[in-house]
This record gives C-alpha cells, sequence and structure tokens, in this order.
C-alpha cells in the first residue's frame, strides 16, 4: 500500500532518479519533475503531502519562488530544501517562508528518511489538530456552562466514541438533534454519513421503502433500485427523531436491524449487512408508550442503553443571558446590524420568561427581536409578545424601601421557580442554589401561592 505522495522537483537528473528510486522502495508514491510550473500545476491537482525541493534550479522560477508558491496552493505541504552550495543565511531564509528543513547535497540516504518521516508525522499531527478543534467547535455549539449542560457535554465526551444506542428525551426545542449530532461528530464514524429522520413524517405504508429502499421492479413504478436510509447510514449513524411516533409495526422491523445488523430491501433476495449506530429521541415518555402498549419494551431497552436527558430552559436560567447575548451577537451579523446590546430591564423580563418552546423560541424570539427594534439597544418596553404578556413582575413606581423591594423581587422570583418545576419543591431548592428547609421557610414567611 502507497504511503504519502511525495514531489521531487530538480532539475539533476541524477537526484531526480536517485531520490525517486529511495523513497518507491520505502513505499511512498513519488513524482519527480525537472520543470517548477509543471510540478506546481500537478500540487495544486493533486493531494501531496511533501515536496523535496532544489534551491538553485535553471528555471524562471527558483527553489524560493517555488517555496513561496508551494505555501500559497496549500499551507500544510511540508517542503524539504536542497542545495549543494546553500549558505546559513539561505537555508535561515527558507524555514521563516515556511520549509521544515534544509538539506546540503550530497544526500545522506539516512538523513533523508529521518528528515521525511518527522516532516510526515508533524504535517499528520497538525491535521488531527485541525480535525479536533473542528469537532469541538460543533460540540461548543450546545450552549451554557450550567451544570446540568456541563454534565451534558461531558457525558457526550465518553460516550462518544462507542457504537452503544443512545436514547435523547426532552421538550421540544431543546436541542436534541444538536446533541446526537455532536455525538457522531465526535466518535471515530465522524468521516461517514450522519443519516436524520422524523419518524412521524413516514406514514407507515412507506415506512420499508424510506428505511430500507427496494429492488428495481419491487412493485409498480419501482423503475430503478433506492438506497433506503439505513444502508445509507452505513459505518455512520442513523439519528431516528420523534420515534415515539413510530407505528408498532414498524418498530419490530427496527428492532431487528439493531438486533442482526442486517436488512432486506423491499423486492430482494439477499439480506444486506450494515454497521450503524443508532442514536434516538423523543419528547414522549416512552415507559408510559410501553405500559400503554404503543411502544415495543425489547426496543425501548435496545434504544436507552445511554439515556441523555435535555432539561427545559425554565430549568437551566442562569443560561438565558449568555443565550440571549450569543444570539443577538449572532442575528446583529447576519441581517447587517450594528452590534446590538439588551439592557438589564428586558435581560430581567426575558430571563423570567418561561420559554414553553425553549431554546428554539428563544432563538426565533432574539431573531424577531434584531430585525424589529429601530434602536441598538433592546429595552423592555420594546420586548413583544408572548414575552411581554408574560411579565408578572415590573419595577415599581411607588417609592418603598430597599427591604421591601428586596421582599418584593424575592418573593417574584422565588414563585417563578416553582411555577417551573410545577412545584416540586426539591428540584427549585436545587434551582435557587437553596437548602430545601429554608425555601419551605421562605415559602411560609412570603406567603408565596404557586402552581403545583
Amino acid at each position: 500500500m502507497k504511503k504519502d505522495f511525495i514531489v521531487i522537483i530538480d532539475d539533476e537528473k541524477n537526484i531526480r532518479l536517485t531520490l525517486s528510486g529511495l523513497l518507491s522502495d520505502e513505499g511512498y508514491n513519488a513524482t519527480a519533475f525537472s520543470n517548477t510550473q509543471t510540478a506546481l500545476d500537478f500540487i495544486r491537482t493533486n493531494p501531496v503531502a511533501l515536496v523535496m525541493l532544489d534551491i538553485w534550479l535553471k528555471d524562471r522560477i527558483d527553489g524560493v519562488q517555488a517555496l513561496e508558491q508551494i505555501k500559497k496552493l496549500d499551507e500544510s505541504i511540508q517542503v524539504i530544501m536542497m542545495s549543494g552550495h546553500g549558505t546559513i543565511d539561505l537555508a535561515v531564509q527558507c524555514i521563516k517562508q515556511g520549509a521544515f528543513d534544509f538539506l546540503e547535497k550530497p544526500l545522506s540516504a539516512e538523513k533523508i528518511f529521518i528528515v521525511i518521516k518527522n516532516a510526515l508525522k508533524l504535517k499528520q499531527l497538525r491535521n488531527e489538530n485541525l480535525i479536533f478543534k473542528s469537532i469541538m467547535q460543533d460540540h461548543e455549539k450546545i450552549l451554557g456552562s450550567s451544570a446540568k449542560i456541563l454534565d451534558i457535554k461531558d457525558q457526550i465526551l465518553k460516550i462518544a466514541n462507542t457504537s452503544a444506542s443512545v436514547l435523547i428525551t426532552g421538550e421540544n426545542g431543546t436541542g436534541k438533534e444538536l446533541v446526537a449530532r455532536s455525538i457522531h461528530n465526535l466518535s471515530d464514524r465522524r468521516d461517514r454519513a450522519f443519516v436524520s429522520i422524523n419518524c412521524a413524517a413516514v406514514p407507515n405504508t412507506l415506512f420499508e421503502s424510506e428505511f430500507f429502499g427496494y429492488e428495481k421492479g419491487a412493485f409498480t413504478g419501482a423503475d430503478k433500485k433506492k438506497i433506503g436510509k439505513i444502508e445509507m447510514a452505513d459505518g455512520g449513524t442513523i439519528f431516528l427523531d420523534e420515534i415515539g411516533d413510530m407505528d408498532i409495526s414498524a418498530q419490530s422491523k427496527i428492532l431487528k436491524v439493531i438486533e442482526d445488523g442486517e436488512f432486506m430491501r423491499l423486492g430482494g433476495i439477499k439480506n444486506i449487512s450494515v454497521d450503524v449506530r443508532f442514536v434516538s429521541a423523543t419528547n414522549q415518555n416512552l415507559q408510559d408508550l410501553v405500559q400503554k402498549n404503543q411502544f415495543r419494551e425489547d426496543l425501548f431497552f435496545r434504544l436507552n442503553v445511554i439515556p441523555i436527558t435535555l432539561p427545559p430552559l425554565r430549568e437551566r436560567i442562569e443560561d438565558i443571558p449568555f443565550l440571549i447575548g450569543h444570539f443577538i451577537k449572532k442575528f446583529s451579523n447576519d441581517h447587517k446590524r450594528k452590534d446590538m446590546m439588551i439592557n438589564p430591564d428586558a435581560l430581567d423580563i426575558m430571563s423570567a420568561y418561561s420559554w414553553p418552546g425553549n431554546i428554539r423560541e428563544l432563538k426565533n424570539y432574539i431573531e424577531r427581536m434584531v430585525i424589529l427594534t429601530d434602536r441598538d439597544i433592546i429595552c423592555g418596553k420594546d420586548l413583544l409578545p408572548p414575552v411581554a404578556e408574560g411579565r408578572d413582575y415590573q419595577i415599581v413606581s411607588e417609592v418603598k424601601t430597599l427591604k421591601e423591594a428586596k421582599e418584593d423581587f424575592e418573593k417574584y422570583y422565588i414563585k417563578r421557580i416553582l411555577n417551573s418545576t410545577k412545584g416540586n419543591v426539591s428540584k427549585a431548592s436545587e434551582m435557587l442554589d437553596m437548602d430545601r428547609t429554608s425555601l419551605h421557610r421562605k415559602i411560609k414567611a412570603l406567603n408565596i401561592a404557586y402552581n403545583s
């Protein structure tokens, strides 16, 4: 198996033949050129890892100029300069311009292979670093720094590089597909397909053709073979969104694929083996559906190997100001508005709103505010329904003592949290970072009535 592609540029025929032979013997894919422009054209259109370049070329483009052009074509290409009468100053100049090393002629085979090995190793490390940065940037799209979000990010990092099935639960708009993509992109399957399918949008009559595909002539109108979603995801990840809406008869067919790792196209006569990781998501309680005989218990256990529960926005209130700032910056840029800001009054109102649509609702609302607000700063009076209508706390106009104002806000805020947890005092005390007994005393002292 051939190794990395290496280009040799030298106007001495013997050097070209010798280097080509040595590198080929070591398994490298080596190509030699005497003409610099021809070599540059080759580099422009082919995946080249390393160039061995003579400085003193009898050509209109010398080695130093060629080095500059190679780096412009692809900064990641490693370049080793060669010369029979170079100087230290010239070597330093080449290194400053991006050359990996400088070899003096006559060349030593041992030295050549050591330098090439080191150059290619550096290139590999840089490529891996770029890939890792790209992957982590995608992971960082899961916005927030609350304890719950940090726990989820940590869990994703731990499970990503396994093949275990994952079941993501959470309300609409909490970012279930984003988590699924992060799992895929952090795994060793990231170079293969991530196939997403909304189970609620696939009628039962079309389930098999969508998921498994069909052979030509399988039914009337099947004039050519179709590849199904499962086969598209071979080697990668399939994301089954709204899995709770999948018909019970379809569930048994998906279960067979998970258990056996194979399926058959409609009209097919042989099984097709696949290596697919299943990541599923739902906003329903699958255990309740199992009890109602609407979801197969064996499929639930197969899908729920690793459960991830995404919290609604009202349970991670501390993330709301950051999310608001992030989306304001994004949409100010997208819609070519001067960088907009939000004042404390508007921020308080938006942080207190329950956001039933979660991050999706918040994101869409901020975009609307950025487009419709005339000024460069969003104030409380600018807020639109339903956030403005949902405001049940306002800075009162009458004069109060500081103690009275504090009690008013404390009562309002605790009531908000309790309503968001549907009266679950334990959960509210955790969100408030407050002892449960102390919270009970506060509720009684301030006479707080809340929904339970």
